[in-house]
């Protein structure tokens, strides 16, 4: 029974502003949808399935540990769990793993972290969380109003107090709102949904500073662009600066769900037993998965690769849209990577679906690429001649 037949919509609730595609299977680059037509997924499931779709030992690794145990509660330690935990902790500034099953859940156990500490260090009055405009960190109530986005906080109001939004790399905004009751300063490190945009190091520097001179803390949402994405295990890797939180998700299991809040012992400490709980949390077989997504990621050179063929990437799009009148600008690091063109292009993403490439568009006019660490250079190059033939047909 096909999908038309199945009348999707009748049952699944409209919360996505789907594309008439079903896919049925996937491995390495490449996705095909219920006619067998085959894509190049320049997605990787928005972030997700870093090492290709149904990579190979993340398959073997999910495999044995589900015939051996599904689930356990919290309430009792198990070998996958522990594995994450070490490998997070032994190669990044953190000292602490929460475990939990999305971003958007990261995020909230971040900001539940941020306002224990800053109530036993600091007191009551000191809750706020500094966000920036642009910024996208999850759909919860408190993650929306964290969003430096209003589309996304419409209809919802009202919304939860205690959160401020600057402009991205304004030094002088960040001061002036920086004060007694700021608990924490959250930062994407690149933001993703807002268009690829790194910080830049001057701004994490000084949001650094002022959170040691107030006693904030820094915390960095690196759901989107760490596990690899930048070229390096964490996006923080390849700024001037170590935050005292880090958020995960995504890229961490390769496509199963599972979120990991990390920090500092001294700021974890102010957690304790009873004061934030996940029942999925740290799930046996998702935790096996991102034990061999963790495996291939620090024992192999999957990481030189990503810097490689993102920088092969870059080079390509900049040579492509060099005197394209309708690009605006080029931009991102390793395999996050964007185009923003001046005037929206409603039709770009159904024209390169029928090209044969998956890919991201936001705010209609920012093309994002976000593809699986194991793409060839070949496959960006056939990409590349899908947007001159885009650029020809558009005759922008």
């Amino acid at each position: 029974m096909d999908t038309n037949t199945r009348k999707p919509f009748k049952y699944i609730a409209r919360t996505y502003a789907r594309f008439n595609l079903e896919i049925v299977r996937g491995y390495g680059t490449r996705l095909w949808d219920k006619d067998g037509r085959e894509y190049l997924d320049f997605t990787s499931g928005i972030a997700v399935c870093s090492l290709g779709h149904c990579n190979p030992a993340v398959v073997d690794a999910v495999r044995e540990q589900a015939g051996k145990l599904f689930h356990v509660s919290n309430l009792y330690w198990t070998e996958p769990q522990l594995k994450v935990a070490s490998m997070l902790v032994e190669n990044s500034c953190a000292d602490r793993v929460f475990f939990c099953n999305s971003g958007a859940e990261s995020v909230e156990a971040a900001i539940k972290l941020a306002r224990k500490y800053g109530h036993d260090t600091r007191g009551p009055d000191c809750y706020e969380v500094i966000t920036l405009q642009d910024s996208f960190h999850g759909r919860t109530l408190a993650a929306i109003t964290a969003t430096g986005q209003p589309v996304y906080q419409r209809g919802f109001e009202p919304l939860p107090a205690g959160f401020t939004h600057v402009p991205r790399n304004d030094i002088r905004s960040l001061k002036l709102a920086t004060g007694k009751r700021t608990a924490a300063i959250m930062l994407e490190p690149i933001q993703g949904e807002g268009g690829v945009r790194p910080l830049d190091d001057a701004y994490l520097n000084a949001a650094r500073d002022l959170a040691d001179r107030t006693g904030a803390l820094l915390i960095f949402d690196e759901i989107q662009v760490g596990m690899g994405r930048t070229g390096t295990l964490f996006a923080y890797e390849q700024t001037p600066v170590k935050p005292d939180v880090i958020c995960l998700a995504k890229g961490l299991a390769n496509g199963l769900p599972i979120g990991a809040m990390l920090a500092r012992e001294s700021v974890m400490e102010h957690l304790g037993p009873g004061s934030h709980a996940s029942t999925f949390g740290a799930n046996p077989v998702a935790c096996a998965a991102a034990g061999a997504v963790l495996d291939q990621l620090l024992h192999t050179d999957i990481l030189e690769k990503v810097k490689d063929t993102g920088k092969y990437l870059h080079d390509r799009l900049a040579e492509v849209c060099r005197g394209w009148p309708a690009i605006r600008e080029t931009r991102g690091r390793g395999l996050i990577q964007a185009v923003e063109f001046s005037v929206p292009q409603p039709n770009l993403a159904n024209w390169l679906i029928q090209e044969g490439f998956l890919t991201l568009v936001a705010n209609g006019r920012i093309l994002r690429l976000l593809p699986p660490f194991v793409i060839e250079k070949k496959e960006i190059d056939t990409f590349i001649q899908a947007l001159e033939r885009y650029r020809a047909e558009s005759g922008s």
